[in-house]
């Protein structure tokens, strides 16, 4: 794998965009290996959490690597576009609907079809330092990458078509303030500070963990009368199990602050 790392520890796989010297820039044979880890680890029963990030302290990923898109071009009109499996595209949806929860740790510079991964994970945290930026109109694309779809369920619709049609770089100060982010660490502490959270993550019950990714997947598609009986027939299962049992009452005995 020579443009993303994986490092499985536990419960935890943590991804790397690991292309230092061209800032993590997205390319083709970046999308197919993230699309194979991700349907890989999408199987797995052992990882609950998912990180994504970006190598460096920099960048996340800041879209398409553009030298090579533009090399493209520069080959003439008649040029074809390069051959992908279409499958491999689907990446933001496995970030969005595989059984684990997904940690987007926004390390620095995220843009274009690199916001597209991060808003297609459940939960995001920036370094103060990281700037955001759809960025698709500077390039002359529509955009790619799902943000379209993910963003203004985000952000809300007005905000998301003002981040796409006029807006610039922004902050993550402001990222914050717009509900993209949960939370903004300063570089020194972002990455304890993502440790923590998945690490919380980590502690908590499997299975409740895995039904409550899936409720939230569910809740996209179905209407609330369907999604309100499948919630409940999930709920009942998880409180018959000893888990459940166990882990209320270790809850009642914690000390009432």
């Amino acid at each position: 794998m020579a443009d993303v790392s994986c490092e499985v520890n536990g419960p935890v796989a943590v991804i790397t965009l690991d292309r230092p010297g061209a800032r993590n820039a997205m390319t083709t044979a970046m999308v197919i290996e993230l699309f194979t880890i991700l349907r890989d680890i999408a199987g797995r029963h052992d990882i609950r959490i998912v990180e994504l990030t970006g190598s460096g302290d920099r960048f996340f990923c800041p879209g398409a690597d553009l030298d090579s898109s533009v090399e493209r071009t520069d080959q003439g009109p008649d040029a074809q576009p390069p051959s992908i499996d279409v499958s491999f595209l689907q990446v933001p949806v496995l970030l969005h609907e595989m059984p684990q929860v997904t940690v987007a740790a926004i390390n620095g510079a995220c843009a274009g079809a690199g916001m597209g991964w991060a808003c297609a994970c459940d939960i995001r945290v920036a370094a103060s330092g990281a700037r955001f930026n759809t960025a698709f109109l500077d390039v002359g694309v529509a955009g790619d990458m799902g943000l379209p779809w993910s963003l203004p369920r985000l952000v809300g619709s007005a905000k998301a078509r003002e981040l796409f049609f006029l807006r610039g770089k922004f902050d993550a100060e402001e990222a914050l303030n717009l509900g993209l982010v949960s939370a903004v660490h300063a570089p020194p502490e972002f990455r304890a500070a993502v440790a923590g959270i998945v690490g919380r993550l980590a502690e908590s019950s499997p299975t409740a963990l895995r039904f409550m990714k899936a409720n939230f997947v569910a809740a996209e598609r179905m209407t609330f009368a369907d999604f309100v009986e499948l919630e409940s027939e999930r709920h009942m299962r998880i409180v018959a199990r000893p888990e459940f049992r166990d882990r209320a009452r270790a809850f009642k005995q914690r000390p009432v602050p």
